[in-house]
């Protein structure tokens, strides 16, 4: 249902617009550059199957340096097309935009680009005049599934559809009488089951406004189905006159969780309603974070299975070592034994076993020191002396090994932050070459003709109050911005005790406002692993007191005077 308003948006919008660019910025989503005569835009079709979906995005999304096969393929079918119209099939999840296109001999020929919004099943699908697939963002083949195949030079069959009744095609009695007949289930299912293009959000919604709680159809009387009949009425009506209120739903800390095409109320004051002003801005907005993940998720599994076999390696390797330092605390019981034997070698014969001695540590307690029958006294005590030595040793060496590795596993925590949260191939690239040169991965053949390229500059703030506020983007960055780049009088921020980026309020010589201390440290917050936290530690201090130990990695700084704010993370518009 909301796919039906969506699609009598993008009608208004896109019909009559020419394909100026075709980019492919990841192996399931395409973007269509349009031009018209007064307008330009981006139309966004996605495939994935965590956000599967059509609208025209504000967001550039970045693209692959060398476009793929299929973007190739698109750009010389679609190019220079004109977009003749856009239709949905009946309330299914299935959006067509036909295309008027001139093929290579220069006739006038047409395209449908079929987008099949159905979760994991999502697929875009190039379709020719003659009904052709001519390829796909996912090909389907037998062993994929045996009902429907999805590979060029097939004819295109739409997917088969749901057996639910379509508001559009059937009146609300039919949807009435099929609900009756499911008495064992609760209204909500009932409706989900019969309705064609409702969600279970619609469906509940309907159910609250009915009945005020979800109750099983066997327990709802002759009035009950009256309201429910008003509702479906209405819904109906609004279906037919294209009337609709594209609404985000906000939790407690305005995260949006869901969205409808008309007001919600079942969640009371648990969710909040947000109208906006239109689909795309919605769609936009609700996916872009999920979308962020998931790009970063494909472009950088090498990088976070580097990253995740090295922090389960050095852990590991701690273990050991903090067990082996344990081991090693024994130690003076070894130089004890050495002594008493030694003091009492006169007295003692070779081939014993043990030896029961006086111990003048403890009031001439009696001892028994174990001892290798094979060898004199002095031997053993030399043995047990060789002994104490190398545990000394070992705790010496464990406790600075330890200490390093402690400071490596800090280090790649910081780094998996990072990349969690990089946006781009920018940003990726950039902390492939941070590992590189921290000795964790070669650089790349590609990577190694990047070098001279301009770094990223940080990420960029300006204040309510007019402050620049400036985000580092990894760890390389973080030192730079913080060592360097910070002058002595500007504001350094950092999470405590979460991994995150390092944040400067550029004062410029100015007392910084509480109001910009609090936007800063939201942004701090935001940018790290407590994102999704509340109330989250943010440790500010002048950059001047910052402290880079002798041999740190990385983004590693000290400082010793600090305040403390604890703030909500907030995502903010860079610049």
């Amino acid at each position: 249902m909301t796919l039906h308003f969506l699609a009598g948006e993008l009608r208004e919008r896109a019909v009559g617009c020419r394909v100026e660019k075709i980019h492919q910025p990841a192996k399931d989503e395409l973007v269509l550059q349009l031009r018209s005569r007064t307008s330009t835009g981006r139309l966004f079709l996605s495939a994935s199957a965590n956000s599967p979906r059509v609208h025209f995005t504000a967001q550039a999304p970045e693209n692959p340096a060398s476009p793929p096969m299929l973007c190739m393929l698109l750009r010389k079918h679609l190019g220079g097309a004109i977009i003749t119209d856009v239709q949905q099939s009946g309330l299914d999840r299935v959006l067509n935009l036909h295309f008027s296109a001139t093929d290579e001999l220069g006739d006038k020929t047409t395209f449908t680009l079929a987008a099949e919004i159905m979760a994991k099943h999502s697929n875009l699908i190039l379709i020719n005049a003659e009904g052709t697939i001519v390829d796909a963002v996912k090909r389907i083949d037998a062993s994929q599934s045996s009902v429907r195949l999805i590979q060029p030079g097939l004819p295109y069959e739409a997917p088969p559809r749901q057996a639910k009744l379509s508001l559009l095609q059937e009146g609300v009695s039919a949807v009435l009488s099929t609900v009756r007949v499911l008495p064992e289930l609760t209204l909500s299912a009932a409706l989900l089951r019969s309705l064609e293009g409702a969600s279970p959000l619609i469906c509940r919604e309907l159910a609250s406004e009915t009945t005020g709680e979800d109750i099983p159809v066997a327990q709802m009387d002759e009035a009950t189905f009256a309201r429910l009949e008003n509702r479906l009425d209405a819904l109906k009506n609004q279906l037919l006159a294209g009337e609709s209120a594209p609404t985000l739903l906000l939790d407690e800390t305005e995260k949006p969780v869901d969205f409808s095409f008309r007001d919600i109320t079942q969640y009371g004051f648990a969710r909040q309603g947000r109208a906006v002003a239109d689909y795309s801005f919605l769609l936009d907005n609700f996916y872009r974070e999920r979308d962020r993940i998931d790009r970063t998720r494909q472009r950088s599994a090498d990088l976070s299975k580097l990253l995740s076999n090295a922090t389960a390696r050095t852990a590991r390797k701690l273990d050991i070592q903090r067990a082996e330092l344990a081991q090693s605390t024994d130690r003076e019981r070894l130089r004890v034994c050495a002594e008493l034997i030694t003091a009492n070698q006169h007295r003692l014969e070779k081939g014993a076993p043990f030896y029961d001695l006086e111990n003048y540590y403890e009031e001439n307690a009696i001892l028994r020191i174990p001892a290798n029958p094979a060898l004199s006294p002095a031997a053993n005590a030399q043995k047990y002396y060789k002994d104490y030595r190398k545990a000394k040793t070992a705790q010496e060496k464990l406790t600075e090994l330890i200490v390093q590795g402690e400071a490596e596993l800090q280090y790649l925590e910081t780094v998996t932050d990072a990349l969690q949260r990089a946006a781009g191939f920018a940003e990726i690239t950039a902390i492939r070459e941070e590992l590189s040169l921290a000795g964790y991965c070669k650089r790349r053949t590609q990577d190694k003709k990047k070098i001279k390229e301009k770094p990223l500059p940080p990420l960029r703030y300006v204040s309510a109050d007019g402050f620049e506020i400036l985000v580092g983007r990894n760890n390389l960055q973080n030192d730079q911005l913080s060592l360097k780049q910070a002058k002595k009088q500007d504001l350094w921020l950092h999470t405590q005790k979460y991994p995150g980026s390092h944040v400067i309020i550029v004062s410029e010589n100015r007392e910084i406002p509480e109001t910009t201390l609090r936007e800063a440290a939201e942004i701090a917050a935001w940018h790290s692993k407590a994102r999704d936290s509340a109330q989250v530690p943010v440790d500010c201090t002048p950059a001047r007191k910052l402290i880079k130990p002798a041999g740190a990695r990385p983004g590693k700084v000290i400082y010793h005077s600090y305040n403390t704010v604890w703030v909500t993370p907030r995502e903010r518009s860079s610049e």
